[in-house]
């Protein structure tokens, strides 16, 4: 080994790289060439005395020592940001910054009232949000990729503290000329022999649906699994079947009482629970409390009619 020592420029373009796969990415995120990012891949290898990644047409895999190796580099990575932030904590500031991932069926629809009252209330604070499948932002949290994320619960791993928001509300949603909707309420036991759409099974909100068919005897549409909220709600106005929808979806893309679907609650409730998910080992702390004071009090001031705030 290299009695020479990595750098931390060395860790974050590793880090990066593992988490994209490919250099192409990681380079343009890190805004240098490719030749600079594998030149850089090759003097942490060399200070390490390990090969990290092995690269082919895929792009670069980890080896089973890069594994060990990023696990470790992200502690580093987060012990240095929260180095930063007790330093501006010690001079009296309140800013800093956080990368949030958010689920395709969440963020878009509590994100834009939450990123407004954030502004007003922490205007120091500034925010980089982007969307993500689950699976793919709990991977992308683990690299360090985000700070945060935005996700339905539950989620169980010993590396993450899970920290919930609300609960929401499940409604079924039926075509305006489905035998159905002229309900107030209906049970589960009306769907019993119904076609039933549901998102991709790598969105959370497709192993609720998929359960309820075969709880009570639906008929699961897997041929025609959406890709979003909205391309469920297209089906179910062209009478291809009936989904459940998110309140806060509904709330801001279903408003019209004379649209083409028509959204019933379900008697007993069906529902899904929301939260914040970040690293234990997280260096950021201060923020992400004040993150999520902030969400909380954004949730009971701004979604109180549509959904449950924790601990209500």
């Amino acid at each position: 080994m290299s009695a020479e020592k990595p750098t931390l420029r060395q860790l974050k373009y590793f880090a990066t790289l593992a988490q994209t796969g490919q250099y192409r990415r990681a380079a343009e995120q890190l805004g240098l060439s490719q030749p600079s990012l594998s030149q850089q891949i090759v003097a942490l290898e060399g200070v390490l005395g390990l090969q990290l990644l092995e690269r082919g047409r895929r792009g670069a895999q980890l080896t089973p020592a890069g594994r060990e190796v990023l696990q470790k580099t992200q502690q580093v990575l987060d012990d240095v940001e929260g180095l930063m932030e007790l330093s501006a904590a010690l001079a009296g500031g309140s800013g800093g910054k956080l990368r949030l991932g958010s689920t395709v069926t969440i963020g878009p629809y509590f994100l834009p009232s939450f990123l407004r009252h954030l502004h007003v209330s922490h205007p120091d604070l500034k925010l980089v949000a982007r969307d993500g499948a689950p699976r793919d932002l709990l991977e992308e949290l683990l690299a360090g990729v985000h700070d945060v994320i935005l996700t339905q619960l539950p989620v169980n791993s010993s590396d993450f503290t899970v920290h919930r928001l609300y609960r929401e509300p499940l409604l079924l949603a039926v075509a305006r000329d489905h035998a159905l909707a002229k309900r107030s309420q209906v049970a589960q036991s009306d769907l019993v022999g119904q076609d039933v759409l549901t998102l991709g099974s790598s969105l959370m909100l497709h192993e609720p649906l998929a359960q309820m068919c075969k709880d009570v005897g639906a008929r699961l549409r897997r041929e025609y699994e959406g890709t979003s909220l909205d391309a469920l709600r297209q089906m179910v106005a062209m009478d291809m079947g009936v989904t459940l929808l998110p309140a806060l979806y509904a709330q801001s893309e279903v408003s019209d009482p004379k649209g083409d679907v028509v959204l019933i609650p379900m008697r007993g409730g069906q529902y899904r629970s929301v939260g914040l998910v970040w690293r234990k080992s997280s260096g950021k702390p201060r923020l992400i409390r004040q993150f999520a004071q902030a969400a909380e009090g954004i949730v009971k001031d701004e979604f109180a009619h549509r959904v449950t705030a924790a601990g209500n």
